[in-house]
């Protein structure tokens, strides 16, 4: 008798029916910190990543909005990185954002038609972009306009913003001279705050080419966005994305004048790791807050908004080991 009712219980296990039955475990476990993989690169700490999480939001479910995505992506005569970026993102379902500097060296309509296109160019019709430095190498970004059409916002502007899931979505142009500047007085800083105003969503992210904060070796800090970061932050915003500095960097929670504020700030990741193969090297000291830097892997940054928080993943190109993920709230 008892070997008949075990040889039951098993059937019905594999039918996931049966209370006390086990779950098998998830194949795909998100790595955070010092649980990484060995191999990764980070600047002046190299055998691992430093990610430092926030407690995990208590209300999650499936189905959440994915938002994915990296900046400074194709460049015609070396399609390598931008062609293992989009290998990602073919198995990667969501909204996909592309920040900034997508087409090199100019963004003319060839090279998105020729570079872009074919690699994250599969993406077109789920791409919501924002404008780079290289865009306005065309006459007023005028080839960028053109290829993403109504998708890219205004072609005057170059700002713009959509709901995704709770979420309230912000696209900012960082080329503040093309746009009559980024101060509060200016057409996008009174736009932006209109924006957050009319905005009743509980979270809200912002992504943009050129970073107020970096480590990057090429570019570093742009004091010129502070002016945008601070409306922001007043608002409440969860999450700011760049590119600019071809790289991965995660910041702790700071204020416009980067000072650590893990109860109102804002988490800015650097991610203009999509695809180009040049000045990729961090400045001998990282900026104050910085918390993971790579500058060794090509890759992307997977986003799950949930309902009142998120968790953050960079997917390295395939044979590359770096990792960093992690998940924080909503303010």
């Amino acid at each position: 008798m008892m070997l008949r009712e075990s040889a039951l219980l098993f059937v019905v296990c594999i039918f996931g029916v049966a209370a006390g039955c086990t779950d098998l475990p998830s194949k795909h476990q998100g790595q955070s910190g010092a649980n990484a993989p060995a191999g990764q690169t980070q600047a002046e700490t190299p055998a691992t990543a430093t990610s430092t999480t926030d407690a995990k939001p208590a209300s999650q479910s499936d189905g959440d909005p994915v938002l994915v995505g990296a900046g400074d992506i194709a460049t015609c005569g070396q399609l390598e990185g931008a062609e293992a970026t989009a290998k990602l993102i073919d198995k990667i379902p969501g909204t996909v954002f592309a920040a900034g500097d997508l087409a090199y060296p100019d963004g003319s309509d060839d090279q998105f038609a020729k570079c872009y296109g074919p690699t994250w160019g599969r993406f077109k019709d789920r791409t919501r972009p924002a404008v780079g430095n290289h865009e306005y190498h065309s006459d007023g970004a005028s080839g960028y306009a053109r290829y993403f059409g109504a998708a890219a916002g205004d072609p005057k502007k170059g700002y713009y913003s959509y709901d995704l899931g709770a979420w309230h979505i912000i696209v900012i142009n960082s080329e503040c001279d093309q746009v009559g500047g980024c101060d509060a007085a200016s057409p996008q800083g009174k736009w932006l705050q209109q924006d957050l105003a009319d905005s009743k969503a509980t979270c809200t992210l912002a992504y943009f080419h050129k970073p107020l904060f970096s480590s990057g070796g090429k570019h570093g800090n742009d004091p010129v966005m502070k002016p945008l970061w601070q409306a922001l932050y007043q608002a409440g915003a969860e999450i700011v994305i760049n590119g600019h500095d071809h790289d991965y960097e995660r910041f702790a929670p700071q204020d416009p004048d980067g000072k650590a504020d893990p109860t109102r700030g804002i988490r800015e990741f650097v991610v203009g790791s999509g695809g180009k193969d040049s000045h990729r090297a961090f400045a001998a000291s990282p900026q104050p807050n910085s918390e993971a830097r790579n500058a060794d892997a090509y890759g992307v940054l997977q986003l799950t908004l949930h309902a009142k928080g998120y968790d953050w993943e960079f997917v390295p190109e395939a044979g590359k080991t770096f990792a960093d993920s992690g998940s924080g709230t909503c303010h």
